[in-house]
């Protein structure tokens, strides 16, 4: 599991792993089944609290990107052919519907917008 936390970002340390462990469940390299470390051991690998570990898998699970077996641990779930796909575009559409009325407020229009992330996207 290769997560790199910055104590320099203004996201929280939970989102950032949440962030990372999503890409890497939507990008496919980690599978269906793949069996995610204890809490407490990816608390000690990331040197980060078990609080903020176990707040980050929290998230995981509520995305459907992975479930608990109790005794067992936590797996990547299992995704049917193109359910990936309508699970990141479903998680990249929450995200956007956040983003678009932070422009709003600030009185952007959609043009603006799309100026200032083709300036960022490349």
């Amino acid at each position: 599991m290769n997560v790199i936390i910055s104590n320099k970002s203004e996201k929280p340390i939970y989102q950032q792993i949440y962030e990372q462990l999503s890409a890497l469940i939507l990008k496919g390299e980690l599978e269906s089944g793949y069996c995610l470390p204890p809490i407490r051991q990816a608390a000690l690998e990331l040197r980060v609290s078990v609080i903020t570990v176990k707040k980050a898998w929290e998230e995981l699970e509520r995305s459907g990107l992975i479930h608990t077996v109790t005794g067992k641990g936590c797996f990547v779930a299992d995704f049917a052919p193109g359910e990936i796909l309508e699970t990141r575009n479903r998680l990249i559409l929450e995200q956007l519907t956040l983003d678009a009325a932070y422009y709003k407020s600030f009185g952007l229009t959609l043009d603006e917008v799309i100026g200032l992330l083709k300036k960022v996207y490349d």
